[in-house]
């Protein structure tokens, strides 16, 4: 008898050997699958603590602010630090914040991100904001808003008590705003793993700096992470999407060019320079 419908009904024309062989062969799948998953796990979560160990990002008796714009980096960084902060020996504390810009026609799901920290039994904290929406103005309106934003995290880290504030930012993020910083501003800068600010009262970290977008997307798969309602409309209109674009092309040339890049930050050989 032929079967006409879909490999579902298929199966049930299979002898029991043959069906038995395919449920083995798809529980095999999935074990393998959980292999796949728990190394890269352990894999994402050496890479993060690596950074912290190397650029002597978090120390005892810290307080953390994370800042939580609800996407893939800043939810799985949330989730990280405050993981790590269970273990022993870990002794610092995460406090998490979100800020929502009310007149940048985005949306985020609010409720998920509570849900999130509570789940983790993370302090959340929740501000809205204004920011200056000019699109005819010199400065991008991503970086006003992403300023605006940045001040909001300063003052709630210093209302909470925070001596640091960890951000999301990964190495492609770096290596982004290093050909960004040249191209069109003519100096060389980027996004350093760690920044004293204000006189160093107050520290800016970057725990992902090891960690590469695809491996906070592929993260953030595995961890079944809820995506945002509705996408800022000025994502797309950026330099830096323009310069992931020129990364990805250049990768065609070289496939260590990302990490070429990344590593020529800390080789500087000034002597060569005019």
């Amino acid at each position: 008898m032929i079967c006409e419908s879909s490999g579902i009904k298929i199966l049930l024309f299979l002898s029991p050997s043959v069906y038995g062989g395919f449920s083995m062969g798809m529980k095999s799948l999935k074990m393998e699958n959980k292999k796949k998953e728990k190394l890269f796990m352990r894999d994402f979560f050496r890479k993060a603590g690596k950074a912290i160990y190397d650029y002597d990002l978090i120390q005892s008796g810290d307080k953390i602010l994370i800042g939580v714009s609800g996407g893939k980096d800043s939810l799985a960084l949330l989730e990280v630090l405050a993981l790590r902060a269970r273990a022993p020996k870990q002794e610092y504390s995460v406090v998490a914040a979100h800020i929502a810009v009310e007149n940048v026609a985005y949306e985020v799901d609010g409720k998920y991100i509570a849900d999130f920290c509570e789940r983790l039994g993370v302090k959340l904290v929740q501000r809205t904001i204004q920011s200056e929406v000019n699109e005819g103005s010199a400065k991008p309106v991503c970086f006003v808003c992403a300023w605006n934003r940045r001040k909001a995290l300063f003052e709630i880290a210093r209302e909470a008590g925070c001596n640091k504030l960890a951000l999301g930012h990964h190495r492609d993020d770096a290596i982004e705003s290093l050909l960004m910083s040249m191209m069109f501003n003519g100096t060389i800068a980027s996004m350093p793993p760690k920044l004293d600010m204000f006189e160093h009262a107050f520290t800016l970290i970057r725990p992902f700096i090891y960690l590469t977008n695809e491996e906070t997307r592929q993260y953030a798969v595995y961890r079944d992470f809820k995506n945002q309602k509705k996408k800022c409309p000025y994502e797309k209109a950026t330099n830096r999407n323009a310069v992931a674009e020129i990364i990805r092309q250049m990768e065609t040339l070289s496939p260590h060019v990302k990490g070429n890049l990344f590593a020529s930050m800390k080789n500087i050989q000034t002597e060569y320079l005019p």
